[in-house]
């Protein structure tokens, strides 16, 4: 069977996907490693001479980690600072005020807003007490508020930059940042919604008995109660100026834009604003010391970096794939099914993201599968972004037993496996999938 055919590229790449799940599910490796490996293996059995693999690996890295790990690392000093400084307790001591009814939403809110620049994790631990005191209050079993907050954590991550998923995933496929972030606000609002208050209402609406209601701090102390306005400032800023960049430009023409609006709308220099205005705040206003806030930025760097490592290796496999052509027969073939780029790219998302639980991981393998396409298809920007929407919803359902989130969820709420299965998997499979048909109708509608 010749190196060129179709069916050998097909199962050349499914051995490829399954040496990558049996390598980070059976071995334990990293998935760096795997996926470096996996690339290298791949190209070699796609025709690449053992030179042109290694080329390929490193040119894979370098384009994708030349603009990823700026942005990320960005982003996570930017949330460590938030954290630190008290900002993010700030926004959850206002938000979690309240009459009953409006709680939900107000958890899925501040669950969105938090996620954007902290991690999906460090966001949880962070808000655990004020669900837990919210629950008491209100009579409620714990998921009635927990469960809009995890929707909201679940779609800003998944979904709206500069969370590292949306942004790795926009980096591999070569889309613009600024309609990312504005398609992923799109769908993020009524997979917030169905995954979160809607959920929570419908299941978890009943008071509980005086007797039984959840234990909790009955006070939660707040490192600064000031802060709520600066902290909001700080995370709406760069979004604000990276989509308001891409609208202009679009309306008016990238030739027409302003050079100075082009400059502060780029994602870096977005990102530095907004970080170096708030860590001024903390220091001066605040008067946090700046080793204080030196010591937090670099504790945030060690997730970031893994982040950045995985994406980096993403793209490698990626650039395996197109400089091999593999991603060319790929486009063929699902454009002979008639398959849609972004069902197919959605797909893929699930099976390794159920296969092996790691959401990033799901959302780079999918991209590095995906981007091919997207050089055959010749889609527009907007279907690019949606894409990534796409992938990104792939990436977020059946969260299950696998998955470190799933853990963490039943830890922190004291929930059976089967109990996390009834309410995070199904709010994670919401979530997930109204996010994904939400860029499938904006894709058949523009």
């Amino acid at each position: 069977m010749a190196q060129t055919d179709p069916l050998y590229i097909f199962l050349t790449l499914a051995a490829a996907v399954t040496g990558l799940l049996v390598l980070v599910l059976r071995a334990k490796m990293p998935p760096f490693f795997a996926l470096i490996l996996i690339a290298l293996l791949a190209g070699l059995a796609l025709g690449l001479s053992p030179t042109d693999v290694i080329a390929s690996i490193q040119n894979g890295m370098g384009g994708v980690l030349g603009f990823i790990a700026v942005v990320v690392g960005l982003g996570a000093i930017l949330g460590a600072i938030l954290e630190h400084s008290g900002g993010i307790q700030a926004l959850a001591d206002r938000l979690g005020s309240g009459s009953s009814k409006s709680v939900p939403w107000k958890m899925s809110l501040l669950g969105t807003i938090v996620a954007i620049p902290v991690f999906f994790d460090v966001a949880l631990v962070i808000l655990i007490p004020l669900v837990l005191r919210l629950a008491k209050s209100l009579r409620r079993v714990a998921l009635y508020v927990a469960g809009p907050l995890l929707a909201g954590l679940a779609a800003a991550h998944a979904f709206i930059p500069p969370t590292p998923g949306p942004i790795a995933v926009a980096a591999l496929l070569d889309a613009d940042l600024g309609l990312v972030i504005v398609a992923g606000l799109i769908a993020a609002i009524p997979a917030v919604a169905i995954g979160g208050p809607i959920f929570a209402r419908a299941r978890y609406a009943a008071e509980l008995p005086m007797t039984d209601a959840v234990s909790a701090p009955d006070t939660i102390e707040s490192k600064s109660s000031n802060g709520l306005f600066a902290a909001l400032a700080a995370l709406a800023l760069p979004i604000i100026l990276v989509a308001s960049g891409t609208i202009l430009k679009l309306s008016l023409g990238e030739a027409a834009m302003p050079p100075a609006l082009v400059f502060v709308s780029h994602p870096f220099v977005a990102l530095l604003i907004s970080l170096g205005l708030y860590y001024i705040y903390a220091n001066r206003a605040l008067k946090l010391p700046a080793s204080d806030l030196n010591t937090a930025s670099m504790k945030a760097l060690e997730p970031a970096g893994a982040v950045v490592l995985v994406t980096g290796a993403g793209g490698a496999f990626k650039q395996v794939l197109i400089d091999s052509e593999a991603g060319a027969r790929i486009a063929e073939m699902a454009a002979s099914m008639n398959i849609s780029v972004l069902i197919f790219a959605f797909l893929i998302a699930v099976l390794v993201r159920v296969v092996q639980g790691s959401a990033t991981v799901a959302m780079i393998t999918a991209a590095g599968f995906t981007a091919p396409l997207l050089q055959v298809a010749g889609i527009s920007d907007f279907d690019r972004a949606l894409t990534v929407v796409a992938i990104a919803g792939g990436a977020t359902v059946l969260s299950h037993v696998n998955d470190s989130g799933f853990w963490l969820v039943s830890r922190y709420l004291n929930l059976s496996v089967s109990e996390t299965l009834r309410s995070w998997t199904v709010i994670s499979t919401l979530v997930g999938t109204t996010g994904f048909l939400v860029a499938l109708v904006l894709s058949l509608i523009f």
